[in-house]
């Protein structure tokens, strides 16, 4: 008998007022609009009893679960560094490659079941979310009222954050800003694809220049600190694309969207590695400033480029950029 699985999903404040196959569409790459209609009708459980159809609108903290027969995980990193943990603040160093949280394609195989199993008595629960290419910092309550905290802390905009990006491009100043709302790309292929437009929501980012070099074969690339005042869904990346900096290895906004597609279908040619540079996204969450969830005294925290990153850099000409190297301790 195949064992059955389940993916839980809680909508997101910036999602109120979808309708639920609209939500599902944007959750759920490569998911049609029929399969969407199926999974609603013939795969879902909501929380609490409530029923609900394709046309049902979505609130915030609206809870349910799709469920579905077991099929082999793509392999991922089982296994993540610990930076802090004092007993109800835990901050991981989260590798590339990890999810966070169940999806559609991943359910053994994310943060949250890895410190389930290596925490069986303690409630490990992510504050907040990096996408599964992006490695770093990642603030965990260990039980409810400590990551019920944290989020509140995440959501009234006292946590700084601090990432480190390899970008393909020479940025023309040393700092800059990036202002623009972002919105999701709904005529895009990739449904989960942010771009900017007039009516989306507001968002902020500041990038510092802290190397500029280049590639082996002779592309310009620079290292950039990005501090997002906004958390936008990709802020980073849409605003590095909008900037004309995409980051190195990403394939939604980097050189060709179409990549993307290649990607999801084990398709990815040569050419797409090369033009890609890396096998992931170069962004790395570095620094993190908190208030402690319990003593609401100062927390911050620091996780090194990881040895991917690091290696790609190195191998770039030009001599080190002046002042603390971020890659070291």
């Amino acid at each position: 008998m195949a064992r059955i699985v389940r993916a839980r999903f809680v909508v997101e404040r910036n999602h109120a007022g979808w309708r639920l196959d609209a939500y599902l569409l944007a959750k759920i790459r490569r998911l049609t609009p029929e399969k969407a209609a199926f999974l609603i009708a013939e795969r879902l459980d909501a929380e609490g009893g409530a029923r609900l159809e394709a046309g049902s609108i979505v609130t915030p903290g609206l809870a349910f679960s799709l469920w579905r027969e077991a099929e082999p995980e793509p392999p991922t990193p089982l296994d993540f560094g610990v930076v802090h943990d004092d007993g109800e603040l835990l901050v991981a160093d989260k590798p590339a490659g990890l999810p966070v949280h169940p999806t559609a394609r991943y359910f053994e195989h994310t943060f949250t079941a890895v410190a389930r199993a290596r925490f069986p008595d303690r409630k490990i629960d992510p504050a907040h979310r990096l996408d599964r290419e992006t490695s770093g910092l990642l603030a965990c309550g260990t039980a409810r009222e400590w990551t019920s905290r944290l989020k509140r802390s995440f959501a009234e905009g006292r946590v700084a954050k601090v990432y480190l990006a390899l970008v393909d491009g020479r940025p023309g100043d040393d700092a800059f800003e990036v202002e623009a709302p972002l919105a999701l790309t709904l005529q895009s292929e990739v449904r989960v694809r942010m771009h900017v437009h007039p009516d989306g929501a507001a968002a902020r980012t500041a990038f510092e220049v802290l190397g500029r070099r280049r590639a082996p074969d002779g592309a310009a690339v620079a290292l950039l600190a990005c501090r997002p005042a906004t958390g936008r869904q990709h802020q980073i990346r849409a605003h590095l694309h909008h900037a004309g900096l995409p980051l190195v290895g990403d394939k939604i906004y980097g050189p060709d969207e179409g990549i993307f597609d290649r990607f999801t279908r084990s398709a990815m040619t040569d050419g797409d590695r090369a033009r890609l540079r890396l096998d992931r996204q170069a962004l790395h969450a570095w620094r993190l400033a908190l208030p402690h969830p319990r003593t609401g005294d100062p927390v911050a925290l620091e996780a090194p480029l990881p040895p991917d990153l690091r290696d790609f850099w190195d191998g770039c000409a030009e001599a080190p950029a002046a002042g603390p190297d971020p890659g070291r301790r």
